[in-house]
């Protein structure tokens, strides 16, 4: 079962005869004149190499990203460890029998 052509008034089917889309008909969407013999190739943005340069680009990114940033967060840190260690071995010597000693004698 063949698809039944539409009929237009007066025009002939569309890609037959020579006739194709032009400015006379749908308002401007092709050429003027028939194009036949052209056949131009391309890549979409999606299939091209997206991962070209990604290692690179991560680890230079990551490294200057660190760098910029390294002054924010690693002296609160190192403070709060050498707090947190200063705090660990002081409970741990009031804890001990010499620590109890000394409180106990205060």
């Amino acid at each position: 079962m063949r698809p039944t052509q539409v009929l237009r008034s007066g025009e002939l089917p569309i890609g037959k005869y020579g006739h194709y889309l032009n400015k006379d008909t749908w308002g401007h969407l092709g050429a003027i004149l028939p194009h036949r013999g052209i056949i131009t190739y391309g890549i979409s943005a999606n299939q091209q190499n997206v991962l070209a340069g990604a290692a690179h680009d991560a680890v230079f990114n990551t490294w200057r990203r660190f760098r910029k940033q390294v002054l924010y967060w690693a002296p609160p840190l190192l403070v709060a460890y050498y707090a947190m260690d200063w705090a660990n071995k002081r409970n741990e010597y009031l804890n001990s029998k010499a620590g109890r000693a000394e409180s106990h004698d205060d």
